[in-house]
């Protein structure tokens, strides 16, 4: 049986999974991220991870048709350009990791967004041209083109959380710019957010300031909280001003949000389509908007998709 391997390398836990080539996910192994001295030792254990499974599995190492990487950070031509929540930094990593197991394999590497973009489009095969949205500790972005992903030049394609949204009171962002989505649709995003609204409004709500993470406002906004429901009126308004620029830009067939944020499920996709329509253009207000289907597993199915698309 031909297999191969999608690892979706994160700055906490790095996922594993082995796959056949019906796309199947056979199963899937999860470690923690070793970054003590820049992240020398990821590399090989996840060669050590690898090379465990296939004796264990019983697979033959000439029936291993490759490995493929979504790692967190800007990559070119399968050079990783820098991952600064791991260390790495001009990273041949498809070199460094035949080194690691020890046989020659078939080793391709992308953004981690970019990646779980691929896997959404290479999982449904119904969507040439998407944009992938994720919403979690930071905001990233993955383009998928006729079915090509898109990294860009300088490695930096789809890095949607670096859109400006907010201008008139902008909170400095990460990066050093200021009214980033990412300062608003994050998990620290929607937290100011939410504190910016408490002040503003005499509402009753169930919400308290220590406790203002995404996961109890949109529980309170599905239950009537009307404090809760400007909050995800509010982050969806900043998403579909991105989404907007997104789709005058590259005019794709749907807007895919996936990340720990999307679990809030289809009220936060009800108010980024409900406010979409203020700032589309007319050629693009028909682009259709979902949540991830494949939700954490994206990653490692579009790490998967490096090697069996052949591209």
């Amino acid at each position: 049986m031909k297999v191969a391997f999608g690892v979706d390398v994160g700055g906490t836990t790095i996922k594993i999974g082995l796959f056949n080539t019906k796309k199947e996910l056979l199963l899937t192994r999860v470690i923690k991220t070793n970054k003590k001295d820049k992240g020398a030792a990821i590399l090989g254990e996840i060669a050590s991870e690898v090379k465990e499974i296939i004796l264990s599995e019983n697979i033959r190492e000439k029936d291993v048709l490759g490995v493929g990487f979504g790692v967190p950070g800007p990559v070119v031509n399968n050079f990783v350009v820098w991952c600064p929540n791991i260390g790495w930094r001009d990273l041949k990593l498809e070199e460094e990791f035949i080194k690691e197991l020890g046989f020659k394999v078939k080793v391709k590497v992308t953004n981690d967004a970019t990646a779980a973009a691929y896997g959404e489009y290479a999982y449904l095969e119904e969507e040439k041209n998407l944009a992938f949205m994720t919403l979690g500790t930071g905001v990233g972005g993955g383009i998928v083109i006729d079915g090509n992903i898109v990294e860009g030049v300088h490695g930096a394609a789809g890095e949607f959380g670096h859109l400006q949204v907010e201008y008139e009171k902008p909170d400095k962002c990460s990066c050093g710019l200021y009214g980033c989505l990412e300062t608003v649709a994050s998990i620290r995003g929607i937290g100011w957010v939410t504190k910016r609204i408490l002040k503003e409004t005499n509402l009753p709500t169930e919400l308290k300031e220590n406790n203002l993470n995404p996961r109890e406002i949109f529980n309170l906004a599905k239950k009537g909280d009307r404090v809760a429901l400007l909050v995800v009126d509010k982050v969806g308004d900043y998403i579909a001003k991105a989404s907007a620029k997104i789709a005058a830009t590259i005019d794709p067939d749907v807007i895919v949000i996936g990340g720990g944020i999307a679990n809030a499920g289809n009220i936060l996709i009800k108010a980024i389509k409900k406010a979409y329509k203020n700032y589309a253009y007319f050629g693009n207000r028909k682009v259709n908007f979902r949540l991830a289907k494949l939700k954490n597993d994206s990653g490692m199915y579009g790490a998967l998709e490096l090697i069996l698309s052949g591209k």
